[in-house]
């Protein structure tokens, strides 16, 4: 009696002789062939008689030829054993099921699910194989897309994260508003802190509950501007429970919905709460420059002293210049700067001069600072204008014109001009002295005065006239 293995099916047929007939040989190579990618006809020992490869792709891997050959030995290593239970169970007729088994191919490893069942009495197996290729594709496409939706929800949790840190820590009052109807969304502590409200009492009321009454139209037309335009600008208004903030609002979209975000700072809070906002007060009010470099001597910030003192129109066009554009001697003072600033970490009182952008130049004390940081160390400058102080002061010799009035008043040339200018300029000094002290010596007899300093009578009389020593019309 012929034996089959069963087949590991939910609902068989009832009758298959009577339905199926006497099949041709050809008939039935057509349903085997058309009903897999690869088909396969085994004698007892497992050895490959015959075989149908449906699928171009596993043909170009170089899988199914493989007449004469042990199927066994067309697997890898880790997938014999699923081989040999697929013989062992079909020659005994058990009950199959699909083993997925992996074969060498041309382009790596080639996924292949089979189905074996006995075909006779005489051993003969018919092995049906479905490629995995595909379904590889897609499971590995599949978990592609998978982990990039992880990662995009993990960056938004992230960025969700961030926002509510940075949100719920403000020292301003911050509030999210409906485009709309101007209704309260959301509200930071601050927005508690300031008004004297809890955050479950504002939302869902309109924003304008929170103004005085005087305020509210003009800040219904600054965020009626703001729904309209992403320039942002802010104004001055009065809140219900007393006291005086800055509004500013500018919008966002999010889930095709629009809405407002709007901040609140009171001037007072925001110097109180905030050291450093007072500091940055001070700053921007104080009549001396102040600019903070890099190393390389690259502004990074200056107050508004400074750009008024280098007839520079904003902050940021100042950024990333070289601060000796405008401060210092070229190749002199800002060499010593550096110098003294490195092997010291300060500077005081450094007398040199500024230029502005159009080449003014005014004379200025600098005094500066290193700010350590092991990231991005920074150097702070205070530059003072002191060209009112020196032009209070006794007048300065000036070249070519009035001769110098002490040796003191010299020193506060070095630097200024050059040297051998200084020079001249000492030795009209030394020459105008002697000769006022050899007129003393002899009473302003000039002919004595002259024998006494071994010049000429007429060489004397050159030189007061020179110098406008004495009464010279006699």
């Amino acid at each position: 009696m012929t034996t089959h293995s069963s087949l590991s099916v939910t609902i068989p047929f009832r009758r298959p002789k009577v339905a199926m007939g006497e099949i041709d040989t050809a008939v039935a190579a057509g349903i085997v062939a058309a009903a897999s990618d690869i088909a396969l006809i085994l004698d007892r020992d497992g050895i490959v008689r015959d075989r149908s490869v449906s699928s171009s792709d596993l043909a170009s891997n170089g899988i199914g030829d493989w007449l004469d050959q042990a199927w066994i030995d067309t697997v890898t290593g880790e997938s014999r054993h699923k081989i040999s239970e697929m013989l062992a169970d079909a020659l005994a007729g058990k009950p199959s099921r699909w083993r997925e088994v992996n074969h060498p191919g041309d382009d790596g490893e080639v996924a292949v699910r089979y189905f074996a069942l006995s075909a006779g009495e005489d051993g003969r197996v018919i092995v049906l194989g479905r490629d995995l290729q595909a379904s590889a594709a897609l499971q590995q496409r599949l978990i592609q897309v998978q982990q990039s939706v992880e990662r995009d929800y993990l960056r938004l949790r992230q960025a969700e994260s961030r926002y509510r840190l940075l949100f719920q820590s403000a020292s301003e009052a911050v509030l999210i508003l409906d485009a709309s109807t101007r209704r309260i969304r959301e509200a930071n502590p601050a927005v508690t802190r300031i008004t004297g409200r809890e955050e479950a009492q504002l939302l869902g009321q309109p924003f304008t509950t929170l103004l005085d009454p005087a305020s509210q139209t003009g800040a219904g037309d600054l965020l009626g501007s703001a729904t309209g335009t992403s320039a942002t600008r802010s104004l001055v208004v009065g809140l219900a429970g007393g006291g005086s903030a800055s509004l500013s609002a500018s919008m966002f979209r999010h889930d095709r919905s629009s809405s407002l975000l709007v901040r609140l700072t009171p001037e007072t809070i925001a110097v109180l709460d905030d050291p450093n906002a007072a500091l940055n007060a001070v700053l921007s009010r104080i009549s001396d420059a102040f600019v903070v470099t890099d190393t390389d001597l690259r502004i990074l910030t200056a107050n508004p002293a400074f750009l008024e003192l280098t007839d520079l129109a904003s902050r940021e066009e100042a950024m990333n210049l070289p601060l000796d554009q405008f401060l210092g001697r070229p190749q002199i003072d800002v060499k010593i700067m550096l110098s003294q600033l490195r092997e010291h970490g300060a500077l005081r009182n450094f007398a040199t001069v500024v230029r502005t952008r159009l080449g003014q130049q005014d004379d200025v004390e600098v005094t500066a600072v290193v700010v350590p940081d092991d990231s991005r160390p920074t150097y702070g400058f205070s530059i003072r204008n002191v060209a009112r102080r020196m032009a209070l002061a006794a007048p300065a010799p000036i070249l070519g014109g009035a001769v110098s009035q002490s040796v003191e008043q010299l020193t506060h040339l070095i630097g200024r001009v050059p040297m051998k200018d200084i020079v001249r300029e000492s030795t009209d000094l030394i020459e105008k002295l002697c000769i006022e002290a050899a007129l003393t010596l002899t009473s302003d007899n000039r002919a004595s005065a002259a024998d006494v300093l071994g010049l000429s009578r007429q060489s004397l009389y050159s030189k007061l006239r020179r110098y406008g020593l004495g009464d010279l019309d006699d």
